[in-house]
């Protein structure tokens, strides 16, 4: 395997096991992603928060074992606790896009992850526009916002321009439409 596939490879290690999460998810998963990001980049100008898009490790738990995720996005506001490419305070959001490798994982195990290490607001969004907020009650998460974008102004439930805001930045809002732009 040469240098460079060797620095594109991407994994997470959750319990001890290794989860390999080549090859990349199609265009659509990087699509949102980058529309997520660049409205919550935006939206953190001139904050001591950063945001970042698949490039961090979160070590859930560093006090223990050196497992790590790669959230898709995740805001973190607490900088002593970055250190190369990893960080292991806790962040204030998380989102991940659902590609058929860690759809489950996403959902289940790293959702509990999340949940257990105390983050505030977890996104789950698929490609396909669908879009589900879970926040932290009483350290348990709770579904409070769940859909499905229908963009199609004829249509009886059209919710584009819904409008979305992030817990922890009220001020950082987007709509249903701005976070699918792209896909169709």
């Amino acid at each position: 395997m040469g240098m460079a596939e060797l620095e594109r490879r991407k994994d997470e290690k959750i319990d001890g096991v290794i989860y390999d999460m080549s090859p990349s998810p199609s265009y659509r998963h990087g699509i949102v992603n980058g529309n997520l990001y660049l409205i919550i980049k935006q939206g953190l100008k001139d904050s001591i928060c950063l945001v970042s898009m698949e490039n961090l490790d979160f070590k859930y738990h560093p006090d223990k074992n050196d497992d790590y995720l790669c959230p898709d996005i995740m805001i973190v506001c607490d900088r002593k606790h970055l250190k190369g490419g990893s960080y292991s305070g806790t962040p204030k959001f998380v989102a991940e896009t659902l590609s058929p490798s860690s759809s489950k994982r996403d959902r289940a195990e790293k959702k509990d992850i999340y949940e257990a290490a105390g983050v505030e607001e977890y996104w789950i969004l698929s490609p396909e526009g669908h879009l589900e907020i879970y926040y932290l009650r009483e350290g348990r998460y709770v579904l409070e916002e769940s859909y499905i974008l229908q963009d199609d102004k004829e249509e009886e439930h059209y919710n584009a321009e819904t409008e979305i805001s992030l817990r922890a930045f009220p001020h950082i809002t987007m709509t249903l439409q701005e976070i699918f732009e792209g896909l169709a």
